[in-house]
């Protein structure tokens, strides 16, 4: 990842131009380290985002859309108090750091004119977005407070005074000189490249693999053994001037399977061989580019681990609870006994001194004896009605446990179909549908919310077979009911593993005949989207939506279907 010094130069030179004199109108929290700012200037309007998400900080102008929570975090409600209806005064790098400071000018309650800066470190996991009075350099608050516990060299907490992150000894490329560079090489002793990481602040390793390449062709040289000061310098400025200009060629580097691995503002020539390159007209739509091909996975990842525990935790529950009801159920069945010694000892009444402990009478269904156990406090009358009251008492529980072992393998049911769901979430907003869902069933609490929450909307995935038909395919149990039920007429075809959990797959006719290669294509979405993704020979089940009902009172996605066939295919991602 080179989200670096010369990335960071190159983003702030956009940001100059498109955002120096424009108005912060409005400010958002989409997630707990992340600030989109919509910036209105002239005609134009932009949206910023600020991200301190340790696997992917940034900062650029953004196209996205993003899902706000209901209520805005407390950080996001200080920005707005702050910061919504300044003016932006000039976006600036700290040094040649990954350090970017937005400072603006505002009135505060008296109407009087204040100026107060943002602070965006963009440092990794120690990334963090700061708000700061420009008077006093005091800390009104961070997206992330540190604490003496959690650092004793540098906190950031609110009425602290700012300062910048340590130089670790490494000096600014701006304004920089031969000598200054030479004398700064020297001190590290490590070879080139890595000198240049070391002694340099924001060269990337990729930067500084690069800068040495073009050093040694201007130079001629085989090796950087011997490379002067004044070509690495001349390269380094060649770079500092291309941006300046904005004469770059960002670009994301991928591998053959399509991975990112890298992305610069700038072009890296070692990697144009081995990589594919994908350019971009500016360098902040490279870094969103690179973070959202790298960083959504892992963003849904996080999103959806404390979820996955929940949703395990309840299956055990009711796996454990399912193995005691069928304990239960091997114990009541064995009932019969009971019966069998209350028509016996019936039957054999005048044979039962008064306060035995037992007897043994003749069991007339088979011509052999048989010993009964008697509790001497009650008569022989009575020791007679306990073991019928007994054997009524199993009969009743074999019936009440029998039902509760078939809602207990529903639930089970269900809440493997919601770990499917949960663990194949392509983004972090079907992660969010998926608590919605279990909150709804009562497996999660409501979160404290103000104000309306407005329920998502079903977006199920589109896909389209060879054929030309389109097949849509349900993210979570409650958009498998509205796909199937709502949006899908009689005459299309519903598909869905058979007896494992997975996603309701609707190939849409619209009064055509599909042939067998789009029967076979939407099958193998239904298998890829479910829990048999990684299997071969995955039963299928299809058949029309007319045949596909919903039982009543029946858990979100739980359907029962007639008439139906099975096709066996092997899991195919759909493009």
């Amino acid at each position: 990842m080179a989200y670096d010094g010369l990335v960071t130069g190159a983003v702030v030179r956009r940001l100059q131009e498109a955002l120096i004199g424009g108005r912060i109108e409005k400010v958002y929290q989409p997630e707990k380290d992340e600030i989109v700012l919509l910036v209105h200037r002239g005609k134009e309007k932009h949206k910023l985002l600020l991200s301190s998400n340790g696997n992917c900080p940034r900062m650029h102008l953004t196209e996205e859309s993003w899902e706000n929570p209901a209520a805005p975090p407390a950080f996001c409600m200080l920005l707005r108090k702050y910061f919504q209806g300044s003016r932006i005064e000039d976006v600036r790098q700290a040094g040649s750091d990954r350090v970017v400071e937005i400072p603006v000018s505002t009135a505060d309650e008296m109407g009087y004119s204040v100026s107060r800066r943002l602070v965006m470190e963009i440092m990794g996991k120690h990334s963090n977005l700061i708000a700061v009075e420009e008077e006093s350099g005091k800390i009104i608050d961070s997206i992330k407070r540190i604490t003496p516990e959690m650092s004793r060299l540098r906190q950031i907490l609110p009425g602290l005074v700012y300062e910048y992150p340590p130089a670790q000894g490494k000096i600014s490329f701006y304004g920089l000189t031969a000598e200054t560079l030479e004398a700064a090489l020297r001190q590290t002793g490590k070879a080139l490249p890595e000198s240049l990481v070391a002694a340099l602040q924001g060269i990337s390793p990729g930067a500084a693999e690069e800068i040495c390449i073009r050093a040694a062709m201007k130079q001629g040289a085989t090796d950087y053994e011997n490379l002067a000061p004044e070509a690495i310098l001349a390269v380094l400025e060649g770079f500092l001037k291309a941006i300046q200009d904005q004469n770059l060629s960002p670009a994301v580097y991928l591998d053959t399977q399509g991975t990112p691995k890298d992305f610069h503002a700038l072009p890296l020539s070692h990697l144009e061989n081995a990589l594919t390159v994908l350019p971009f007209p500016e360098a902040g739509a490279a870094a969103e580019a690179f973070f959202k091909m790298k960083g959504g996975a892992d963003r849904t990842k996080q999103k959806s681990n404390d979820l996955l525990k929940v949703i395990r935790g309840n299956l055990d529950k009711q796996t454990l609870k399912k193995q005691r009801l069928l304990e239960d159920l091997r114990q009541a069945e064995d009932s019969d006994i009971y019966r069998l010694c209350g028509e016996l000892l019936t039957a054999a009444l005048h044979m039962v001194p008064a306060g035995a402990e037992k007897v043994t009478v003749p069991n007339y269904y088979d011509g052999s004896t048989m010993e009964i156990a008697l509790d001497p406090r009650f008569t022989p009358p009575q020791n007679a009605q306990r073991y019928y009251k007994k054997y009524a008492k199993a009969r009743t529980a074999i019936r009440e446990k029998k039902l509760q072992l078939e809602e207990t393998e529903e639930a089970i049911t269900y809440l493997e179909s919601v770990l499917t769901f949960a663990e194949q979430a392509p983004t972090p907003e079907a992660v969010e549908e998926v608590r919605q869902e279990l909150t709804e069933g009562g497996y999660l609490r409501r979160r404290k919310v103000t104000g309306k929450v407005k329920p998502a909307k079903p977006r199920p995935m589109e896909f389209q077979t060879s054929e030309g038909f389109r097949v849509l395919v349900g993210r979570n149990n409650k958009e498998n009911d509205h796909l199937t039920f709502k949006m899908a007429e009689k005459t299309d075809i519903w598909f869905h593993t058979k007896d494992i959990p997975g996603s309701h797959v609707i190939l849409f006719t619209e009064k055509r005949e599909p042939g067998e290669a789009s029967l076979f294509e939407a099958a193998s979405m239904a298998a890829w989207f479910s829990k048999g993704r990684s299997s071969e020979n995955v039963p299928v089940d299809y058949v029309r939506v007319r045949h596909v009902k919903k039982p009543a009172g029946a858990k979100p996605g739980m359907v029962i279907f007639t008439d139906n066939r099975t096709l066996y295919v092997t899991p195919k991602e759909p493009k």
